[in-house]
């Protein structure tokens, strides 16, 4: 995977290729999807939720360029694979899930894989951001949005960056936002094909 899929697609960030290819990602989808798990494409799992392809999951990881000890918002645990990687590479994150059953399962899959207390589970509309308040280093929505929440623009810290998909429920460009004091610039990285982001700041139930 990392080779074929990651490496060979021009992900160069040597920490994100080392995380994703020590993580099993068949931890982390369903068991009759385990063959699958290694494959150029995203996976079902519980709730009607996918799995990103692992390029996907790699290339917003590098875009975000975490670095050890950040603090990471993330929106939309889904099977808690986005959260592990981003662990792996020593931030501390804080994900979102509005499905209390993936909440629970991404709990457990995390907690076998020893990464419990890096990563935050919480059950809310992350559209809205983080109501606790604070900044991030980093956020990363796992999810397609009509527009980019206003609520996650100010809760970046200064220099940090948003990494998000915008567009319509079938198509959307993965956008990265940085800010810088109370300026934020935005560039485009492609297009690419998500599940839609659920939730005030998202898309309608």
């Amino acid at each position: 995977m990392v080779e074929a899929q990651l490496r060979w697609r021009g992900i160069a960030d040597q920490r994100v290729l080392a995380a994703m290819g020590e993580l099993p990602r068949e931890a982390f989808v369903d068991p009759d999807q385990r063959q699958h798990a290694y494959e150029d494409a995203a996976l079902p799992i519980e709730a009607g939720q996918s799995i990103s392809q692992p390029y996907m999951v790699a290339r917003m990881t590098e875009l975000l360029g975490v670095q050890p000890g950040d603090r990471v918002l993330e929106i939309g645990t889904g099977s808690g694979y986005q959260a592990a990687v981003l662990a792996r590479l020593g931030a501390r994150v804080v994900s979102f899930e509005r499905l209390p059953e993936l909440a629970e399962a991404a709990r457990r899959r995390l907690a076998d894989l020893g990464l419990a207390e890096a990563v935050e589970i919480r059950i809310g509309d992350g559209s809205l951001g983080d109501p606790a308040g604070g900044r991030y280093s980093g956020i990363v929505v796992t999810a397609a949005s009509p527009r980019i929440p206003e609520a996650l623009l100010e809760q970046l810290e200064d220099g940090g960056r948003l990494v998000i998909p915008v567009g319509s429920r079938d198509r959307q460009e993965l956008i990265v936002v940085t800010r810088q004091g109370n300026d934020w610039t935005q560039r485009s990285n492609g297009s690419c094909v998500f599940v839609p982001l659920v939730g005030a700041g998202g898309w309608p139930r």
